[in-house]
């Protein structure tokens, strides 16, 4: 359906009801779009209840005759005392289901696409060390060719290696994977919006390690660097990351990107705190998600920001 968004509830035991029921009493913002949540009727009803969140909901159980006047709730079974303490054994087959109900009406196109709410990832994937990027990715089988990029429209960054050890990154890097990368990174910024990205590659090491010979700067990211701008793609680099993110107004960048999660996750969430969204590139749907966590010290205390949701619902609707 063309104008039809899906949001998965996510973790239960977090903020996300919060900013569910934050966002619908701005529907007005998005009255063009039909919006409806994938999750668990009963837990979000007690959490709206005691939050205070006055809302009509309903319960439905397919979306294909729908109005969606009221925040309709595609159930989903989930067992539970507490709604704020649901266990991890209860939710983990919860949350997979939620996922799996969302991916197949994106690949038969019912819906425009998903935002995926926080998550528990450790609760959720057990102790792989994954995120739902990787873990889209691999149901996708295109495990290893995936982009995570942190869209705000003044700066966005992607990061070439996602959720490993540190110790595994400069294993884990090749110059085929940087290419690969800038290439989907390339593609989205013509495709969705008809631009070719001015982008700002970051070396590993501190001070790019000098550029000495036995450096990954040297041995992976400059080869790198000259294959992608013989593809004309916008690049320059390998920048030192102590000054990057001070530099890139200056330097027009779109986006930067770094070899490793908070390399550049850690200075843009300073910069930009919730005023940004996750999107994930090379699956065959739409997904977004807020680019912040569960928030698990403000649960039920009514102090969650809702602008990263808005953010990921405004992306969906107008792309």
């Amino acid at each position: 359906m063309k104008n039809l968004i899906c949001i998965i509830a996510g973790e239960p035991n977090s903020i996300n009801s919060e900013l569910i029921g934050k966002i619908w009493k701005k529907k007005k913002l998005f009255k063009k779009s039909k919006i409806f949540i994938v999750g668990n009727y009963k837990i979000i009803k007690k959490q709206f209840e005691k939050i205070k969140i006055n809302i009509k909901i309903k319960k439905i159980s397919n979306i294909e005759k729908e109005d969606f006047k009221d925040l309709s709730i595609l159930d989903i079974p989930l067992n539970f005392n507490d709604p704020f303490n649901v266990a991890t054994k209860n939710k983990r087959d919860y949350l997979i289901k939620s996922f799996n109900v969302a991916i197949h009406l994106a690949k038969n196109k019912k819906i425009r696409g998903f935002i995926n709410c926080p998550i528990n990832k450790l609760d959720t994937f057990g102790n792989k060390t994954i995120g739902v990027t990787e873990f889209l990715a691999k149901k996708e089988k295109v495990l290893g060719k995936e982009v995570m990029l942190i869209y705000n429209n003044k700066l966005s960054v992607s990061p070439i290696t996602t959720h490993i050890q540190v110790k595994k990154i400069s294993k884990s890097l090749s110059k085929k994977l940087i290419i690969d990368k800038f290439l989907k990174i390339d593609k989205f910024y013509k495709k969705i919006f008809n631009m070719k990205p001015n982008i700002g590659l970051l070396g590993l090491n501190p001070h790019n390690y000098e550029l000495r010979g036995n450096s990954e700067e040297k041995k992976i990211i400059i080869p790198a660097i000259r294959r992608v701008k013989k593809l004309k793609i916008k690049v320059n680099g390998p920048l030192s990351g102590d000054t990057a993110f001070t530099n890139f107004k200056n330097k027009k960048f779109n986006i930067l990107v770094g070899m490793y999660h908070d390399q550049v996750l850690s200075p843009f969430k300073t910069m930009f705190k919730f005023d940004a969204i996750n999107i994930t590139l090379g699956l065959k749907y739409t997904r977004v998600s807020p680019d912040h966590g569960i928030a698990k010290e403000i649960i039920g205390k009514n102090k969650a920001n809702y602008l990263s949701l808005l953010n990921c619902i405004s992306f969906l609707k107008r792309f």
